[in-house]
């Protein structure tokens, strides 16, 4: 099957941007707002947990996107749907006792955002050759990482300053809206598998999952996600106003750092990781960027606990986490193979994957950071970084030993 024509790439940053701006307003603005409303550090820290749990399990849904609507109508359900999702979070009151309906919230909001990402990497995939993996990669997280940097910073700005939180939820949802624009510069892609039968759809997802899997590259893909490198974890934990105050920042450098200034920072961050993954292949570039996030978690665990440190290190840091994203995006679609089957599906298995790490890591550093300080939280951080890497290295070792083929032949042509 030959590839459709893939659209300019900035067409992937503005449908991205969905997805991540409400994975912003989550880390940031909501995660920001926690101790300030009551919360403790470990608390605050649930919502990323709400959140991360759910890209974690995504892989369950993962095939309906495969085998029912095209995924330009999913992505006009679910962005509808993340939209009604943010208002709903910036609606609700923060406070101790309302913590269970804020969490449920995040967990319907994040549950429908999720079909918004996998819409957009279906078509993706279905266009994509593996030399336009690396720069097609760099612009669609740029819509990730800046579109988080939106959400989050933005939100809480608008939050601060607007008479009624509520009315920073309709700003954001009417962005998510107008994003839809930009379906029409994307070709169609139809259902896999449309015309079977539900069951045997479903096993027809199965059977290409298993057949990438079933590859070099796709089983050091999934090996790699699994590991606990450039989760950019502490990242959340450094958004809380108690964290942030540990150096002295205030809600004002947390709107900055994590908002306008890291959108800049972290999408500079995207095309140099895109630049890298063309240039290398893209795992060595995906560990090499997690290895700088790790450094830098380091030097800020040690370095003075001032309000300029605090925005330097964490623009370095968010500027290496964004460096790891487009990487790993390459790294997926290159085990997928442009026009595959199950596009949806394979991108999500593996998403999933890579989001069990930063979901258990999110969890255990707000709690280190909330029983042993915030430079511990940074330590323990860098430290099971470098236990990843070589983790990794021995198995990189182990795969190349056994007989499986580099990649799935019929992936590099599809269904």
């Amino acid at each position: 099957m030959i590839a459709r024509r893939s659209p300019h790439p900035i067409v992937w940053t503005i449908l991205y941007v969905p997805f991540g701006a409400l994975g912003g307003f989550v880390g940031i603005a909501l995660t920001f707002l926690a101790t300030e409303h009551g919360l403790s550090i470990t608390e605050g820290s649930l919502f990323n947990g709400a959140q991360f749990l759910m890209s974690w399990l995504k892989w369950i849904w993962a095939p309906a996107v495969d085998v029912t609507l095209t995924p330009k109508r999913w992505y006009l359900l679910a962005t509808s749907g993340s939209a009604l999702g943010v208002l709903g979070m910036a609606a609700t009151p923060m406070s101790p006792s309302t913590l269970p309906i804020l969490i449920g919230i995040v967990i319907a909001a994040s549950f429908i955002n999720s079909i918004v990402g996998m819409s957009v990497e279906a078509m993706i995939a279905s266009v994509t050759t593996d030399e336009e993996a690396g720069r097609t990669s760099a612009w669609f997280q740029a819509g990730n990482l800046g579109g988080s940097a939106l959400g989050g910073g933005l939100a809480l700005y608008l939050i601060k300053k607007l008479p009624a939180p509520w009315m920073s939820g309709v700003i954001i949802g009417g962005i998510f809206v107008g994003c839809c624009a930009a379906l029409q510069f994307v070709p169609l892609v139809e259902p896999h598998a449309r015309t079977l039968r539900p069951v045997a759809a479903i096993k027809a997802v199965g059977s290409a999952l298993m057949s990438m899997v079933k590859t070099k590259g796709g089983l050091l893909s999934a090996i790699l996600c699994l590991l606990p490198i450039g989760t950019g974890a502490a990242q959340g934990v450094m958004t809380q106003s108690k964290v942030a105050a540990h150096w002295g920042a205030s809600d004002t450098e947390v709107e900055l750092v994590q908002g306008l200034f890291a959108g800049i920072v972290v999408t500079i961050g995207c095309f140099v990781g895109g630049w890298v993954a063309k240039r290398f292949t893209p795992r060595a570039a995906y560990l090499i960027a997690g290895m700088g996030a790790g450094v830098v978690a380091v030097i800020m665990a040690f370095g003075p606990k001032t309000v300029p440190m605090y925005v330097v290190f964490n623009l370095i840091y968010a500027f290496s986490v964004g460096a790891t994203y487009p990487p790993f995006t390459a790294f997926v679609l290159n085990a997928i193979g442009v026009g595959a089957s199950a596009a949806a599906t394979k991108y999500n298995v593996l998403a999933s994957l890579a989001n069990f790490p930063s979901w258990w890591m999110g969890l255990l550093l707000g709690r280190i950071a909330d029983r042993s300080g915030v430079a511990n939280m940074l330590l323990t951080e860098a430290a099971l970084g470098v236990c990843a890497v070589l983790v990794f290295a021995a198995a990189s070792r182990w795969v190349s030993r056994t007989n499986l083929p580099v990649r799935d032949p019929a992936a590099a042509d599809g269904p």
